[in-house]
């Protein structure tokens, strides 16, 4: 893996396309994370969004601690302040992140009242002097993630300016969220529909930045669509797709190639549909999980912990109703252990195997 700054110059040089999955807060956890890398190789994970005053305060070990089995990882960062979040890049790049990315995209309550996510797209200075600090201060990318533009402003206009202002601060790439973001108005929950998605701005964003690594976010539901939808551009991100059906990231490595990850010893056989992957591609995603599990609960941790990411895999599979059942309740007692995901996948595995049994 490439961790010298330059694997997104990389892949637009040569035309390589790179898969993320987003940071969300509450779900991109590392236990996710350790979980989605069961599914692919090549992705970029990106963590939830960790404010920099909390990582300068807080616990860095709890805050910023992840596995070696989730590289490449990225840490998002939150804030609004060029000190703080270089610093914060600074303590991020010792723990090992591939890449520091600034939020410019969530429209939450908690980023409005700490005026920084979305609303810094009204402050394209700010957000530059931002990704300047965090240049000098660190030797991986710096990366921004933001939204087309916020309430009245023309994102034609907003996109542009602030893309021109981050690309001579020197960031490494823009992950462009294709809705803008309403602040005023909406909830979050009610923006993530509305107003409606313009790919095709940044699509035009990228024709007048050739240079400039530009990836798409927003309403990509299925690796198909994010395939399609890549036509011009040199990365997609899926979100909430990919975590409330998992299973889709095992097409992930067969349609996005490109090498970011080093090799971890963490199984993957990618398939363009989970339904095509054999039972002990399976069962090695299941002695993983199983594995990790076991070294949560012996850090003082609980199993939930881990299976609560797990809920969305195998959608459309025969048995994955008690699937979920096993991991939303039996894993959530007292004293329960990583045989609980054995459990679950045995559901799933045996009922699969009668499936296949009686259709021959």
């Amino acid at each position: 893996m490439t961790t010298t700054g330059t694997f997104y110059q990389q892949a637009v040089r040569a035309g390589a396309k790179i898969f993320a999955t987003a940071p969300m807060i509450d779900w991109s956890d590392r236990h996710y994370r350790v979980f989605a890398r069961q599914m692919t190789k090549n992705a970029l994970l990106f963590t939830e969004m960790i404010v920099a005053d909390a990582i300068l305060r807080g616990n860095t070990d709890r805050l910023l601690g992840f596995d070696a089995a989730e590289h490449p990882v990225a840490l998002q960062l939150g804030g609004n302040d060029p000190q703080k979040l270089a610093e914060a890049a600074r303590i991020g790049e010792g723990f090992g992140y591939a890449e520091i990315n600034l939020n410019v995209g969530c429209p939450s309550d908690r980023v409005q009242s700490g005026t920084f996510g979305a609303c810094l797209m009204r402050e394209p200075q700010l957000v530059a002097d931002c990704v300047a600090a965090m240049k000098a201060a660190v030797a991986i990318p710096v990366t921004v993630k933001c939204r087309i533009g916020v309430d009245d402003q023309d994102p034609e206009v907003a996109l542009r300016d602030l893309v021109a202002r981050i690309t001579a601060a020197g960031t490494d790439a823009v992950w462009v969220h294709a809705r803008k973001a309403w602040l005023q108005g909406l909830s979050p929950k009610e923006n993530r529909d509305i107003p409606p998605l313009d790919y095709g701005l940044v699509r035009r964003l990228k024709a007048e930045n050739p240079n400039l690594f530009i990836g798409l976010n927003g309403g990509l539901h299925t690796l198909s669509q994010a395939e399609q939808e890549i036509d011009g551009l040199d990365g997609v991100m899926l979100g909430r797709a990919a975590y409330q059906d998992s299973g889709v990231l095992t097409g992930v490595d067969d349609l996005f190639p490109h090498p970011l990850s080093q090799e971890t010893g963490v199984p993957s056989g990618a398939a363009v549909s989970p339904q095509d992957l054999p039972a002990d591609s399976w069962e090695r995603v299941r002695d993983a999980m199983m594995v990790y599990a076991a070294d949560v609960v012996a850090r003082g941790g609980r199993v939930a912990h881990v299976t609560r990411h797990m809920v969305g895999l195998f959608q459309g599979f025969p048995g994955v109703r008690r699937y979920r059942q096993i991991l939303s309740t039996d894993a959530t007692k007292p004293g329960a252990g990583p045989e609980v995901i054995e459990a679950a996948f045995a559901a799933v595995l045996s009922a699969r195997a009668q499936a296949v049994a009686a259709a021959e």
